[in-house]
């Protein structure tokens, strides 16, 4: 099937019916479909309603409704105390927001009718700062709370007569922030809607570059981005298609990563069969011969190589946490998108462009050089026949020769860097990856510093008392970690149902507060049992932030124990299947596995001991382990089928050196440029990104410069014949 879809899309004709094809199919498609940037929704539920946090949060609205909103808190702060001219503004804030609410507002505190003096009291001790909350409707998107951010602002300017908010914090001016839940929100909103349009600039930008480095030819440049392209935008709408009609959902966070991974994954497909192209254009004289022949030798591995990556995508469908989840459809579609624009698409422009593509270092036979000298009356300069380097010779003679030493070289510099996994500290704080100055992590560190940090956070902690008295205040009181416990309020529907406002003294996103509330639940079941109820563990609930944080990091390790698995074992079974031999899938799922793991402990060295980062967000290990696996056994593939070709005519160890030789420079360069696509996500501003973005990154330069040309064909070498074993 391969072999006629080659020969269709690179005939004499056919070439430009599949090019109009293509060009007849986006055009098409985004005319009648939305563009899947239009159908962002980042305020889709993480977690599903099992989770203890939500059915916490379920009762709690049922029997203790809260009228009051989304709180947005506008933290008030002056070094050396706030004045009286800065109440006064505070107080003719508050008249204009309650007479001219913003968009998504509820409801706020009425501190306009409270005396400048009351006002002072409700500061912090030493009068330096003050919080002013305001509530948005619990149904208000980020785009409404964003656009309410904005007016607060601009009626904040005129309440002031200067924009408090664009004050320095160290200033010494009267700066404002918002904070507290909607702020976070507001914050999250920006910084991924700015990252979509600089992430997008700088990907093109470093892909042009590093293809213009590479092969020296702006047409050949120009190919795979054109071929990215196309398959971005016939993704773009069938996702937002799918997303219009409900069946899947689509944040920032995943167009992000999606448009990285087609750059990367679809310029390593692009340029594997460019390679072979170059090779055959050396050894035939015909253009459709040659293409046809490169398409024969790199549709399989580059077909085989897009489905590992679309089934290993796919898992992640099987995930529970909705971030998660969210991804496998998006980036297994835009990759079948992309096989499939490398195996028509990119083979009929460069069927269309010829040896043009390559100018001006146009690859011809020795024939063709001859004659071209000979018109030019110079000496004939034959080129020869395959795309090998002096290093890359030098790489297939020592992986044969000392095979030994390259394995164990290898092991102790992968081994070495995967034990630094166990000093990886981990967080599910969406907060802490913003950057330091975004305004709601600055007004945090306000009410932290002058307040309880706890306020920002509180916790609603729920008993069934089945009518009976029971002692949970008393004992939640004697907790040392929690600053503030209320009087129990009955529920409106059920009073035995009781419930308690608490505070943690500390940070309520921290990993430490997260880790406390297993020993919270403990301590209000041990209440209920001592008063005579049993089965007290389906009688608690604990909602609020930090609950659902625990919730978070529960469903994550549950993720990391069911999806990881299933892809190692999928993978394998289409390595199997592929290569024909179980030893062969054996080790080759062992060096990608050990190479994931030696990158998550050097992104830990890079992160932390070198930026300072303190833990990384808990979703990373898996969004890297998933890319990484699958497009590790990317380039395993390319090598080990050119190898496999090989050793039908010649040797082992000579098909060895001459596939590690071959594939080289494709696969160092494919390697560099797919590295460089995910370090492209460290220059935002969203440490998530920036994480998954230098781990990532590094993961692939071990595939590239040590799994695949070094450990790989070493350990073929030492197998030999068994290396083939069914």
């Amino acid at each position: 099937m391969l072999l006629k879809i080659a020969r269709f899309v690179s005939g004499e004709r056919t070439k430009w019916i599949t090019l109009i094809v293509w060009v007849v199919i986006v055009g098409v498609l985004s005319a009648m479909w939305p563009g899947v940037n239009q159908m962002e929704k980042n305020n889709a539920a993480n977690l599903e309603a099992d989770n203890p946090s939500v059915r916490a949060a379920a009762v709690a609205e049922e029997q203790f409704p809260d009228e009051s909103g989304i709180p947005a808190l506008i933290v008030w702060s002056r070094e050396g105390g706030l004045s009286d001219t800065d109440y006064e503004g505070i107080r003719r804030l508050s008249a204009s927001l309650a007479d001219q609410p913003v968009p998504g507002q509820q409801s706020l505190p009425p501190f306009d009718q409270i005396p400048p003096a009351a006002l002072k009291q409700q500061a912090s001790e030493d009068g330096t700062a003050f919080v002013m909350p305001v509530f948005f409707a619990k149904s208000a998107d980020s785009a409404l709370l964003k656009e309410g951010g904005q007016e607060i602002r601009n009626q904040a300017e005129a309440a002031f007569g200067a924009d408090p908010f664009a004050a320095g914090v160290k200033s010494g001016e009267l700066f404002a922030r918002i904070s507290g839940p909607a702020g976070i929100s507001i914050d999250a909103s920006s910084l991924f809607s700015s990252a979509d349009v600089s992430l997008m600039i700088a990907t093109v930008l470093l892909v042009l570059v590093l293809l213009l480095l590479i092969y020296r030819s702006p047409t050949l440049a120009i190919i795979p981005l054109i071929a990215v392209g196309f398959a971005y935008m016939a993704a773009s709408p069938i996702l937002g298609k799918l997303a219009e009609l409900g069946w899947i959902t689509v944040d920032s966070q995943a167009i992000s990563i999606m448009t990285v991974l087609l750059f990367g994954a679809g310029t390593d497909y692009c340029l594997f069969l460019i390679s072979h192209f170059r090779d055959r254009l050396k050894q035939e004289k015909s253009k459709s011969k040659a293409l046809l022949g490169a398409l024969k030798d790199a549709s399989g591995a580059i077909a085989m190589s897009g489905f590992t990556v679309v089934i290993a995508l796919l898992v992640l469908l099987l995930a529970k946490y909705g971030a998660v989840h969210r991804f496998a459809v998006p980036f297994s579609l835009s990759i079948l998108v992309m096989a499939l624009a490398s195996l028509t698409l990119v083979p009929a422009l460069l069927a269309i462009f010829g040896r043009a593509s390559f100018y001006p270092f146009v690859p011809r036979t020795a024939e063709m050089e001859e004659e071209r000298s000979r018109k030019r009356g110079g000496a004939s300069q034959v080129r020869s026949k395959t795309d090998t380097s002096k290093f890359g010779v030098f790489i297939g003679n020592l992986v044969t020769k000392r095979p030994w030493l390259v394995v164990i070289v290898a092991l102790i510099l992968l081994g070495a860097a995967a034990l630094n996994t166990f000093r990886i500290q981990y967080t599910v704080d969406l907060l802490s990856s913003f950057p330091e100055d975004s305004p709601s992590r600055e007004g945090f560190a306000v009410i932290g510093e002058k307040f309880t940090p706890g306020e920002l956070a509180p916790m609603k902690i729920m008993i069934d008392t089945e009518g009976q008295d029971v002692a949970l205040k008393e004992a939640l009181v004697k907790l040392p970690y929690l600053s503030k416990v209320s009087d129990p309020v009955s529920g409106e529907g059920d009073p035995d149902i009781t419930a308690f406002d608490a505070e943690f003294t500390m940070n309520p996103y921290s990993a430490e507060a997260v880790n406390l509330i297993p020993e919270l639940r403990e301590t209000a079941e041990t209440a209920l049992r001592q008063a005579g109820i049993s089965s007290p563990e389906s009688k608690v609930w604990i909602s609020g932030q930090t609950a659902t944080q625990y919730d978070t990091e529960m469903t994550n390790n549950r993720d990391d124990r069911v999806v990881i698995p299933i892809v190692i074992g999928l993978i394998a079974i289409l390595l199997l299947v592929y290569l024909r031999s179980l030893v062969a899938m054996i080790y080759l799922i062992l060096t990608v596995v050990l190479s994931y793991f030696a990158a998550l402990g050097l992104g830990w060295v890079a992160v932390h001991d070198l930026m300072g980062t303190a833990a990384i967000q808990g979703l990373i290990p898996l969004y890297s382990f998933v890319f990484l696996v699958a497009l590790g056994e990317d380039y395993n593939i390319f090598l080990i089928s050119s190898i496999w070709k090989k050793r039908k005519t010649m040797p082992l160890k000579q098909a060895i050196r001459e596939g590690v030789a071959e594939t080289g420079s494709v696969i160092t360069s494919a390697g560099l440029i797919l590295a460089g696509t995910f370090a492209v996500l460290a220059t935002l501003p969203i440490q998530a990104l920036v994480q998954f973005g230098i781990i990532t990154a590094i993961g692939v330069l071990l595939d590239t410069f040590i799994v695949r040309p070094l450990l790989v064909p070493a350990i073929t070498t030492l197998l030999g014949n068994w290396a083939f074993f069914i």
